[in-house]
């Protein structure tokens, strides 16, 4: 949802949800921190709920139409330092994600898909 610059980018699918999530729990974030299984999955939460600290980089504050503050996007740094060269396209697909992730309960889960920059 943001322009072709950007590091961060929602499918419409996923702007979708984005705007369904925030209509049931308020400002949302998410964080990417790149652990195995379900841990490297784009995790949705109320804004603020997850800690970021020194060890995280906030990577975009994503606009998405009909919902009116900017929703953060933080990766791990350690994770942010293999996929730096990416841009990361936040999609939404069927199936059981995390139970800490906000979408969760819907029956769909968020997931990355990537494009090397520059392509």
């Amino acid at each position: 949802m943001d322009g072709p610059g950007a590091r961060v980018e929602l499918t419409l699918a996923a702007a979708d949800l984005v705007r369904r999530l925030r209509d049931s729990h308020g400002p949302l974030m998410f964080h990417q921190s790149g652990g195995c299984c379900d841990g490297s999955a784009p995790m949705c939460y109320p804004d603020g709920e997850f800690r970021t600290g020194a060890s995280d980089v906030l990577l975009a504050s994503l606009e998405v139409p009909g919902v009116t503050e900017p929703v953060p996007f933080w990766m791990s740094k350690a994770q942010y330092e293999l996929w730096s060269h990416t841009r990361l396209i936040v999609d939404v697909v069927p199936g059981r994600g995390s139970g800490f992730s906000l979408e969760a309960p819907e029956g769909v889960r968020f997931l990355i898909r990537s494009r090397v920059l520059g392509s």
